[in-house]
């Protein structure tokens, strides 16, 4: 099952992709916001000729599992998402995401000027990336279980 990772910022979004088996997530490109319709038509475009079965969008939480600053527009984007898409649209926990990406960046030796241009995406991989790994932690209890 692939499925679109999403980081939402209000400048950028960070999109990611999964492979078929929903095992890796890769960074695949950032969207300029250009107004909710045209991110919607964006987002559909990439889902379309991606084939994706669902999206995640990160939901952009406090430390201390309180909601963010943003957490109401991008709960309000993801319900517009799953209406417009008619696809499944899981919000995911993505504290920490953006300074992880901007680690891996600097211990690349990516210069400063350059991490604007792929920390986004490189985010929504990586929200993307934990709700693959839970799944699949959720799918090996159940079996362990039986």
């Amino acid at each position: 099952m692939r499925l679109l990772g999403l980081d939402m910022g209000t400048r950028r979004i960070g999109v990611a992709l999964s492979d078929e088996l929903g095992w890796t997530a890769q960074a695949l490109t950032v969207i300029t916001r250009k107004g909710e319709a045209r991110d919607l038509e964006a987002i559909e475009r990439l889902a379309r000729e991606h084939e994706a079965e669902g999206v995640v969008v990160g939901l952009p939480l406090n430390m201390d599992g309180t909601d963010g600053r943003l957490v109401g527009m991008v709960r309000r984007f993801a319900e517009l998402l799953g209406q417009h898409l008619k696809l499944p649209v899981h919000l995911w926990d993505e504290r920490l995401s953006t300074w992880e990406a901007e680690g891996i960046l600097k211990e690349a030796r990516v210069k400063p000027s350059k991490r604007k241009e792929v920390v986004d995406k490189l985010a929504a991989a990586i929200i993307l990336k934990s709700f693959l790994d839970s799944r699949a932690n959720q799918a090996s209890n159940q079996e362990v279980e039986k």
